[in-house]
């Protein structure tokens, strides 16, 4: 994703958009809306690459019912009866060039819930406006070589009385059947096919939903029950998913990723060798998680997870999740930095840098050690990531509303385009500071 546009979402009044990157840093002072942001991109995904409706309370975010997601301005105002989020990108068509394309959303209440109600796709050339008018699907086609309506009664949709559920791939077949039923011109095939690619949405590398991470993660324990590893927001399942790649003969999997833990480990100063300790001969018994660190002249004893600093257990999920090779293509990350030493956050920023190379990250964070060793890193050029592939959103709080700033770093790690309330608390304290 390239770009987020809003409308009357949550704090967010009229219309808004933030460009995002490989890596997105997303600041701003607390409750000015960066976890609904967040939330909206994983919704946006789930509609558009799983023909699916969001569930806005499932976690990490829980935005609530229609009342507390649509904007509500107070007083004679009221709230919003819709609001609508969309998103550009590029899309791969086939291996030989890549087009540009947008989709947008529009939600409203139906119950108590925001469901979407009118999705519109654009390329270059086609786009297609699919909506719910009357219990029918209207269906407006444009390509460069025709332009088409039909409506799709919703008995042709199946048994469910969701027709506002329609996934939009199916609106190029639907066209040409109603077109041919009524007897009227079809469009020609290769309008159809300009329909059909559209509308293909799907990854060009991988279909794996978003990772999305709360802001706390799992507690450590001293000893762990063997369990099926299934991902969560919190982590809880990682201690089970490095003991699974550890018990399995093919150690490959479990080799490549343990190095790759203790690299940041070791960078970050929280470890510098991770083990699996095994309380049995069968994989069905208890197993503890272990780190150690090295000294100078010794390795030093292993120490259960639980017995170490906090930051440990709060650090190991998310750079699990980063680092191992079925990750998706998309991390949500709120304040990954919670519990970690300031020179801990500094290599985060690192790792991040790293990452972004094979990942798109949008991070939510209070960090200025991770975000200013993102900025070095890029200038002093010691990671393959350009100034362009860094963006970063301030949301600025003005009365009851809140504004984007989507800033940028140039070559010589340099902010633009940085409104004066960017940092002027920070300046505010080290001038109060200097003055004695």
């Amino acid at each position: 994703m390239e770009q987020i546009t809003l409308r009357d979402y949550r704090c967010f009044h009229g219309k808004q958009s933030a460009r995002l990157a490989p890596l997105t840093l997303i600041v701003g002072e607390n409750s000015t809306g960066k976890t609904s942001f967040m939330a909206m991109i994983r919704a946006l995904w789930e509609i558009a690459y799983n023909n699916s409706v969001p569930d806005f309370k499932e976690q990490p975010y829980d935005l609530g019912s229609f009342a507390e997601i649509a904007h509500h301005r107070g007083g004679r105002a009221g709230r919003a009866e819709s609001f609508e989020a969309g998103f550009r990108d590029t899309k791969r068509l086939g291996t030989s060039h890549e087009e540009p394309f947008s989709f947008n959303v529009t939600f409203r209440q139906v119950g108590t819930a925001p469901i979407p109600v009118a999705r519109y796709a654009q390329s270059d050339s086609t786009s297609v406006t699919a909506e719910e008018v009357d219990r029918k699907i209207r269906v407006t086609a444009t390509t460069e070589g025709a332009s088409w309506v039909d409506e799709i009664e919703s008995d042709w949709l199946g048994e469910s009385d969701d027709t506002v559920l329609t996934p939009m791939y199916w609106v190029g077949s639907l066209l040409r059947r109603e077109a041919s039923r009524k007897n009227t011109e079809c469009p020609s095939d290769e309008d159809f096919r300009a329909v059909s690619r559209l509308l293909d949405f799907n990854f060009p590398r991988r279909e794996i939903a978003p990772f999305a991470s709360a802001p706390v993660r799992s507690r450590p324990r001293r000893t762990y029950d063997p369990a099926r590893p299934a991902r969560d927001p919190e982590g809880d399942y990682v201690p089970m998913y490095l003991a699974h790649l550890f018990r399995n003969r093919n150690k490959k999997d479990w080799t490549a990723l343990k190095a790759r833990l203790e690299s940041f480990g070791s960078a970050s100063g929280l470890f510098d060798e991770l083990s699996i300790k095994s309380l049995g001969q069968r994989e069905s018994e208890p197993f503890q998680v272990q780190v150690r660190k090295l000294g100078v002249n010794s390795k030093g004893p292993w120490r259960n997870l639980i017995d170490v600093g906090y930051g440990v257990s709060q650090a190991l999920p998310l750079i699990t999740e980063l680092l191992r090779s079925d990750a998706p293509g998309l991390f949500l990350l709120q304040q990954p930095e919670v519990h970690l030493h300031p020179s801990a956050q500094a290599a985060l920023g690192s790792l991040f840098c790293e990452v972004a190379t094979e990942q798109q990250l949008i991070v939510e964070t209070h960090s200025d050690h991770l975000i200013n060793r993102i900025r070095m890193d890029v200038r002093d050029e010691v990671v393959s990531l350009k100034p362009q592939d860094v963006s970063i959103l301030y949301f600025e709080r003005q009365e009851l509303e809140v504004v984007i700033h989507s800033m940028s770093i140039d070559q010589h790690g340099n902010l633009i385009n940085a409104p004066p309330s960017y940092g002027s608390f920070f300046l505010a304290e080290v001038d109060r500071a200097l003055k004695y």
